[in-house]
């Protein structure tokens, strides 16, 4: 999805990240006249479904996390980072760096987004800062649920998904920015990978996916020692792939709702113009 001021494209990459895998590292040893007790890193490999609950309970507990998403969607580069709040509701603020290398600021509060207008075009705007999105009220009109979506980012709910989901296998030992890890990876079909999403969108999904080529998803999940997701990724087929590090899990972060003087609405806006249209 793309919004233009002038010369400049921010892209905001609103993409499913759901249905991913984890893994973790760490030993602990025993003594020489006792059974040696499996490391963090046997117990990701040989318990499976036991290790995603601790990895569930662990992400669940943090209040925050640094994440740096890159890859494509669409044809296009995605490149954000920046940090999550894991409250309720979840809260973003990503930089984002379109094909061409400009940056912008996107926050996210629940399921709205607030995209920082550039400067030089702030004057054509009412001189407004941030342009405000209602992803689910977009979501309705594109029938997709970006809300949703965007809030998947959340590590937690990518381990409780693997919970969920059949099939996920052990690939093995892998270091991530320095962490040991255990990497997980599972492939699932289009129809059973959009499951979660909201039973009065699902189908339109499907349909653009299909449309697409997308006939399944492949997802992994990379889990350290402290049982916490370092690294997911999803891969799409056709329609592309992402890949998010996740960082600096309980750092503390402020993620604050732009004020509503410094903010223009982008479905009112819409609604004047159409207005103009219409008395043409």
């Amino acid at each position: 999805m793309y919004v233009s001021f002038g010369k400049k494209s921010v892209a905001v990459a609103v993409s499913a990240l759901t249905a991913l895998a984890v893994s973790a590292c760490g030993t602990t040893s025993g003594g020489s006249s006792e059974p040696k007790q499996p490391s963090v890193l046997e117990l990701l490999a040989s318990d499976l479904k036991g290790s995603l609950q601790k990895t569930s309970e662990a992400t669940n507990k943090s209040d925050s996390v640094t994440v740096s998403m890159t890859g494509n969607a669409g044809g296009e580069k995605v490149e954000m980072r920046g940090v999550l709040d894991l409250g309720d509701p979840v809260k973003a603020e990503m930089t984002t760096t379109d094909p061409k290398g400009d940056s912008t600021v996107v926050r996210m509060v629940g399921a709205v987004i607030y995209v920082e207008i550039p400067a030089e075009d702030r004057a054509s705007m009412d001189g407004k800062r941030w342009m405000k999105m209602d992803l689910d009220e977009a979501g309705k009109q594109a029938g997709m649920n970006f809300g949703q979506q965007f809030e998947d980012i959340d590590p937690t709910k990518q381990v409780k998904t693997l919970l969920a989901t059949e099939g996920t296998k052990v690939v093995g030992q892998e270091t991530v920015n320095g962490a040991a890890t255990v990497h997980y990876t599972v492939n699932t079909p289009l129809a059973t990978h959009l499951e979660q999403v909201d039973a009065k969108l699902r189908a339109g999904v499907e349909q653009q996916m299909t449309k697409m080529g997308v006939k399944e998803i492949t997802t992994d999940l990379w889990v350290d020692e402290q049982y916490r997701p370092r690294r997911a990724a999803l891969k799409m087929g056709p329609l592309g792939e992402l890949v998010m590090d996740y960082t600096d899990y309980g750092k503390a972060v402020t993620v604050e709702t732009p004020p509503t003087a410094e903010t223009l609405d982008f479905a009112e806006m819409l609604k004047g113009l159409q207005g103009l249209t219409a008395g043409n």
